[in-house]
């Protein structure tokens, strides 16, 4: 897809975000067994990854506000239009080895996500989107998937980890769900997650108390890709509160029903 000028602005910075993670990751392995641990090392990368980010969209649109993971927010001249960005989500499998984590960007306009590119550079897949404009992955247009029944449908979603105080909403999600769908994944990276159920590789997912740096690129994406998505509770905000549900259309008032009986 021929996209806009803010859209190769994006995937541009996602890839030369990725490529540096990517070499970076490739320590990890060491780092796994010394004595520091791989802690502060990923951190370090975490930190550099969202200063390129940073350095190259500034650089590009210079009026433009910036929110990022790793520090404060920027106001910017254009009170229109910020740029939210996670430099590295899933930095827990990234810090265990695994090779399932992701560059996300989104851009924001008047409040509405308008263009979303999650890259995963261990795969070298680009998600991206923009408002009407469709979903894409790499060179192919990407749709949801077109299951109709929840017991061959597959979900995504994250476990509330460190005692946290929706652990036990999230189980009885699972008490719920997992009785009538053919299984549910946690694979630690709500970026990535959102865009498997653009892919159609996921039939849905939902989750609690996300950042917007985790979820705004995803929102446009899987709806670009024809996926449904709202707030986890209908008088919601996804950015602000970070609960949401999304899936393919012929499931997702069954699916909402069954993780919305909270």
């Amino acid at each position: 897809m021929a996209g806009s000028a803010n859209l190769n602005v994006m995937m541009k910075t996602a890839r030369k975000a990725g490529r540096g993670l990517l070499k970076d990751f490739g320590e990890v392995e060491n780092l796994q067994v010394s004595a520091k641990g791989p802690g502060d090392f990923v951190s370090r990368a975490d930190k550099a990854a969202e200063a390129l980010i940073k350095e190259e969209l500034m650089h590009a649109r210079p009026t433009y506000g910036f929110l990022g993971e790793e520090g404060s927010e920027i106001e910017g001249d254009d009170p229109t239009r910020r740029w939210i960005v996670d430099p590295l989500d899933g930095t827990t499998n990234f810090l265990h080895g695994l090779p399932h984590w992701a560059v996300s960007i989104a851009l924001e306009h008047k409040g509405q996500i308008v263009a979303g590119v999650i890259y995963d550079p261990v795969k070298d897949e680009m998600f991206y989107a923009e408002k009407g404009s469709g979903a894409w992955m790499n060179e192919s247009r990407m749709r949801v998937s077109g299951r109709h029944r929840m017991i061959e449908s597959i979900f995504a979603t994250g476990i509330p980890f460190g005692g946290r105080a929706d652990l036990p909403a999230s189980l009885q999600d699972h008490a719920r769900l997992l009785p009538s769908c053919a299984g549910v994944r946690r694979y630690g990276a709500a970026a990535l997650d959102l865009a498997y159920v653009a892919a159609g590789r996921y039939d849905g997912f939902w989750e609690r108390g996300l950042h917007a740096w985790d979820i705004a690129a995803g929102i446009v994406i899987v709806r670009e890709a024809g996926g449904i998505l709202e707030p986890l509770h209908p008088d919601g905000d996804i950015l602000a509160d970070g609960h949401l549900i999304c899936a393919n259309e012929p499931i997702f008032e069954t699916f909402a029903k069954i993780i919305r009986q909270t």
